[in-house]
């Protein structure tokens, strides 16, 4: 999977998903202060997953209706040693292949998908 990491995804979690054979692109390492605007073009037009942990991105794709048809993965969770978020993110990610145009929202012990274009409705796909 083609995965764009934002600069708040630890680089344990980078690497766990790099050790699982992903493509993975981290913005830390190579685009370092970059606006959200830009972060979400370059997951676009590098047709990549992105994964972060700040909820703009999800403002920005629903509400402003910015292209993001990659997809964009909104993890919450709660403070934890970068070796268990590391963890988590990976088995996440590898948990499903529906990623792509959806805003899914990962919390603890649940992940609720929305659809990124069409009707702004409830949050569909709740597991």
């Amino acid at each position: 999977m083609r995965i764009l990491a934002n600069e708040n995804v630890p680089g344990e979690a980078v690497k766990a998903l790099r050790e699982k054979a992903h493509d993975v692109a981290w913005a830390c390492e190579d685009a370092p202060g970059s606006s959200d605007i830009l972060i979400l073009a370059r997951a676009r037009g590098e047709e990549r997953i992105l994964i972060t942990f700040d909820k703009d991105f999800g403002e920005l794709a629903l509400r402003f209706g910015l292209p993001a048809s990659s997809g964009i993965i909104l993890f919450r969770l709660r403070p934890a040693p970068p070796s268990h978020v590391a963890g988590m993110i990976a088995g996440v990610i590898d948990s499903r292949t529906d990623w792509a145009g959806h805003f899914p929202v990962i919390e603890e012990g649940r992940i609720r998908m929305t659809p990124l274009s069409g009707p702004q409705g409830p949050h569909s796909g709740e597991r």
